[in-house]
């Protein structure tokens, strides 16, 4: 940033410098930005006022010639919380993040997407409501929420477009019904709701948590349905229109007689999800109706379900074979209720047979880190991310009159 000109290094991208950690002091700030120190100072004043920042312990000496440690600046991450919810088939997971992402209350319980939007956002309302009642904390401590959802989200629009799984959801304004249940339940004025594939959401989290030095990683779930999400630079690619990622619809060979839930035949979800392989375990007489079935019988080492799982497996890493060449990730996740080690097997013999050797020579195979909270890390982070942005900043900062 060096060399701009004051009015482009506002009190924005001194905030970005500070929580990235790239410049701490008034000091580092006026070196990095090329802006005086009273104009540093003036737009610090402002995130001082916001309670966005804090003064911390003294850090190194900012001149050369000596003198006091100069006072180091931080994001104050207890200014605000943020509320993430991230929604499957038949099951709801929510909780309460600071913003730095450390998740301070959680609640899961019984939510069926297929009953459409209005009764699931306005139960997810509720659950907010409650959470920060009992956790103690104020409705209008509240900056944003975030919702991680099984299906391709246009992410400007926030609407899920033509999702196979979400009957009744195609179009729906998500974000205005979901913004209305939380105020109607807390009482808080309207914040802001952003919305996101679940698959994205989930390789967002994983990949600031676990692997944040890894350029370009993907992270592939494998429960109801089966879809992807990549991280390339820190940043979610989401295509055109938010549909990369949706491998679980590419056609496979061995599919061609399977009826996919998206209307076509030969989907891979139809062969290789925890769905398909929970119906192939029930003609066989198991019992299984779903993906969270079929990852309890692999817990339990059910021979059949192992079997099966690891021929998903195969079948999913030929698909995977060809994002490995056309991405060559540094980290490849297997994450949902397939991925043990029966499902990573059958990954691992097809990927590496069918992959270049050049594309899987440096590849780490790995399973989920956070687990069933890896969407809401993600949806956290989400939000946090769009409220602080440079640009976002200015505008939030003269809403509050500083």
């Amino acid at each position: 940033m060096t060399g701009r000109n004051t009015a482009q290094a506002g009190a924005g991208e001194l905030l970005g410098l500070v929580r990235s950690g790239r410049a701490t002091t008034r000091g580092a700030l006026q070196q990095a930005t090329g802006l005086s120190r009273a104009t540093v100072g003036q737009r610090l004043d402002r995130l001082f006022r916001a309670g966005w920042l804090r003064e911390g312990a003294g850090g190194p000496v900012d001149s050369p010639l000596g003198g006091r440690p100069a006072i180091t600046l931080e994001f104050d991450d207890a200014h605000a919380v943020v509320l993430a919810a991230d929604l499957d088939t038949r099951h709801a997971r929510a909780a309460i993040l600071s913003l730095t992402g450390e998740i301070l209350a959680e609640h899961t319980g019984t939510l069926v997407i297929e009953d459409g939007p209005e009764p699931v956002l306005g139960e997810l309302g509720r659950w907010f409501a409650r959470m920060l009642r009992e956790g103690g904390h104020r409705a209008d401590q509240v900056c944003g929420i975030g919702l991680a959802v099984p299906g391709p989200v246009d992410t400007d629009t926030g609407r899920v477009v033509q999702p196979p799984i979400m009957p009744g959801w195609d179009c729906y304004d998500i974000r205005g019904r979901l913004a209305g249940a939380f105020s109607e339940h807390s009482g808080a004025g309207p914040v802001p709701v952003l919305v996101d594939n679940d698959a994205n959401l989930m390789a967002y989290g994983e990949q600031r948590t676990a692997h944040p030095g890894c350029s370009a990683f993907v992270l592939v779930k494998v429960s109801t349905g089966i879809g992807a999400g990549v991280v390339v630079d820190g940043s979610v690619y989401r295509g055109l229109d938010g549909g990369a990622g949706d491998i679980g619809h590419i056609r496979v060979p061995e599919g061609a007689d399977a009826l996919c839930r998206c209307g076509s035949h030969g989907c891979l979800a139809a062969v290789a999800s925890g769905g398909a392989v929970a119906r192939r375990l029930a003609e066989a007489g198991v019992p299984a109706a779903s993906g969270s079935d079929v990852r309890e019988l692999l817990a339990a080492g059910h021979p059949e379900a192992v079997g099966l799982a690891r021929e998903a497996g195969r079948r999913v890493g030929e698909v995977l074979a060809t994002v490995v060449t056309l991405l060559n990730p540094g980290v490849l996740m297997v994450a949902g209720d397939l991925a043990g080690t029966p499902f990573l097997t059958g990954v691992r013999e097809l990927l590496y047979e069918r992959a270049l050797p050049r594309s899987t020579a440096r590849l780490e195979i790995v399973t989920s880190r956070l687990g069933e909270r890896a969407g809401l890390v993600g949806a956290g982070a989400l939000v946090v991310e769009h409220l602080y942005a440079p640009e976002r900043v200015e505008e939030r900062l003269r809403a509050l009159g500083v």
